[in-house]
């Protein structure tokens, strides 16, 4: 004789399934990513990619001051540039990512900007790992990758970008300058004769009317033929003073 199932457990098993979906509810609150990044219809080595950022608040007594993001390979501090954000907050790079700051929000308020990627890497995911300060010292550290996070979903997960596959013909672009990278010097280009007053090049080697001059001269500047010219003088001056002693004496 079949059993038929009595009005009893009916409510008693619609009871349990209305407490259980309120535990899920429940429970799904804190799986929920805290910060978030957006960048729709993404792909893999897309160029100058707008990425939105979205930090919750989820203090009662502090405003968010500033978020450290610690960028995921193929990205560098040089790849971002700022677009938008809150009023009177900037971006600076650090070594390892950068960080947006400013003044502090208001109690509650989200905080939410946008920054500019100069390619985004070949890979399925980018996970941006973020620690979120608030004006009273407070950090929220959404740094957890998703085989991290606890099974029952609890933690602290870092905000994901999924992407999809690379546009067809698509390659990745050289990487960005760093400002410390050095360059190759470029090759000398040889120097120009000089030229003489006719237009016409002169030759870069010495003319030879230039070697004796550099031969005859002595190590205080005086050409050598000066010395010689006054010996010659002496002997002339002494042979015209012999010649007129020796007159004189034949006369006498």
């Amino acid at each position: 004789m079949s059993r038929l199932t009595s009005p009893f457990s009916l409510r008693r098993s619609g009871v349990l399934t209305a407490v259980a979906l309120a535990v899920a509810v429940a429970t799904a609150g804190p799986a929920a990513a805290h910060t978030e990044v957006e960048a729709e219809g993404a792909r893999a080595l897309d160029q100058n990619v707008a990425l939105t950022f979205t930090a919750e608040s989820e203090s009662g007594s502090a405003g968010i001051s500033k978020l450290e993001v610690i960028l995921p390979e193929g990205i560098t501090p040089q790849d971002i540039s700022y677009k938008e954000g809150p009023k009177g907050w900037k971006l600076a790079p650090t070594n390892r990512g950068y960080i947006v700051s400013g003044p502090k929000l208001a109690v509650g308020e989200d905080a939410e900007y946008v920054v500019t990627v100069r390619q985004l890497p070949d890979v399925k995911v980018l996970d941006f790992k973020t620690l979120q300060t608030y004006s009273d010292g407070q950090v929220d550290r959404w740094i957890e990758l998703d085989e991290e996070v606890s099974e029952d979903g609890h933690g602290h997960p870092a905000p994901r970008l999924e992407l999809k596959p690379a546009a067809p013909g698509a390659e990745p672009v050289s990487p960005s300058p760093t400002g410390q990278t050095t360059t190759a010097s470029p090759s000398p280009s040889p120097s120009p004769s000089p030229s003489t007053g006719s237009g016409e090049p002169t030759s870069g080697a010495p003319s030879a009317s230039a070697k004796p001059v550099a031969k005859e001269s002595d190590d205080d500047g005086m050409s050598v033929a000066v010395p010689v010219g006054i010996g010659i003088a002496v002997l002339a001056i002494g042979g015209a003073v012999w010649w007129l002693r020796s007159r004189r004496g034949g006369a006498a």
